[in-house]
């Protein structure tokens, strides 16, 4: 059974930078696809990357954001820069799902239900 543990999340001031990561066990890297969310208390779930391995972005952090994974490890970075207030929530990661590009001109990328998620990492982004 494929588990999931994500760390790096904290408090950063704005402008900031953090390093999300999901550890995988249960299961080998290698080709597997791992996606990255977030959620903030009464909103929906946003989609933010996915390292298929091709990498999508979410035009949310496309532009400040870098996926990284060492398959030796067993690990799925997510790299945020330039971190505001509102990038405030709960960070997951997810397994067993396929992402896809999404509409043309979008930048934007599509991604099937998954049952396997992390716990979760709190990012706080605050003074």
């Amino acid at each position: 059974q494929v588990q999931l543990v994500e760390s790096g999340g904290g408090l950063v001031p704005p402008g900031g930078s953090l390093t999300l990561s999901c550890t995988i066990s249960g299961s080998t890297l290698d080709s597997s696809v791992i996606g990255w969310f977030r959620q903030v208390p009464g909103k929906l779930r946003e989609g933010l990357a996915c390292s298929a391995p091709r990498n999508y972005f979410s035009p949310s952090v496309k532009d400040r954001s870098a996926l990284t994974r060492d398959n030796n490890k067993n690990i799925v970075s997510l790299r945020l820069n330039n971190l505001q207030p509102d990038d405030t929530a709960v960070y997951y990661c997810a397994a067993d799902l396929e992402c896809f590009p999404g509409s043309p001109g979008s930048g934007s990328f599509y991604y099937t239900d998954t049952s396997t998620w992390g716990r979760g990492t709190q990012v706080t982004v605050s003074h």
